[in-house]
């Protein structure tokens, strides 16, 4: 179901031999994103180049919505952006940059890992994947990424369960999640993009380009 041969240096995981193949099992013939998307995100950004982490809840649901990477949106969706059109709004209000591009993957190239808590989700049906196991995954590459201090935004009370996981000589920023639901709870004005590539520059590192690339 799922092609594992691009994972590189991820593929040791012990996640990929004992728990994937449980929760492959649980999964219908529909999921989102594509088997062939699940793990762009750990593709895309390998434990070496990984500098900030953001962690997200579950993939959009929508068709043609979620492309492997968290708040990440396929350039063909025409729909509501939601989660990411606030976090442009924040870019713009915090970095006084413009950020229109919905594909992310210019941020994961630039060493963003976009992780999920759940890696995928059945069409149409919010959270429905979270009790999957999932979560042994994303524990498995905070262990991964720990050693080496790191900046980490956790969104939404699922991501700060994992601040726990994470050592303190990382930078870790928590706030209300960008949902419409929930942005203006502390989302709106918590300039997680300026202090990471604050915390960046004063550890030497180019900062990340937020904006549009």
């Amino acid at each position: 179901m799922f092609d594992l041969t691009r994972l590189g240096a991820w593929a040791d995981l012990a996640f990929f031999h004992n728990d994937l193949p449980r929760i492959a099992a649980q999964l219908g013939p529909d999921i989102l994103p594509p088997p062939a998307l699940t793990f762009t995100a750990l593709e895309r950004c390998q434990p070496h180049a990984t500098r900030v982490v953001i962690i997200g809840q579950d993939p959009y649901h929508s068709d043609q919505k979620a492309d492997g990477l968290a708040f990440s949106i396929n350039p063909a969706f025409r729909g509501n952006l939601a989660s990411l059109g606030n976090i442009f709004k924040e870019i713009q209000t915090d970095t006084d940059q413009t950020r229109s591009k919905t594909n992310l993957h210019d941020w994961a190239d630039q060493g963003v890992l976009l992780l999920n808590t759940a890696l995928s989700v059945a069409p149409g049906q919010a959270g429905s994947h979270a009790r999957l196991g999932w979560s042994v995954l994303v524990e498995q590459v905070l262990a991964r990424l720990d050693p080496q201090p790191r900046a980490f935004i956790l969104w939404g009370a699922h991501a700060q369960k994992y601040a726990t996981h994470l050592a303190p000589h990382h930078l870790i920023l928590t706030s209300a999640h960008p949902s419409p639901l929930s942005a203006h709870r502390g989302f709106f004005g918590s300039q997680p993009f300026s202090k990471v590539n604050q915390w960046l520059m004063d550890r030497g590192e180019f900062p990340i380009n937020w904006a549009d690339p």
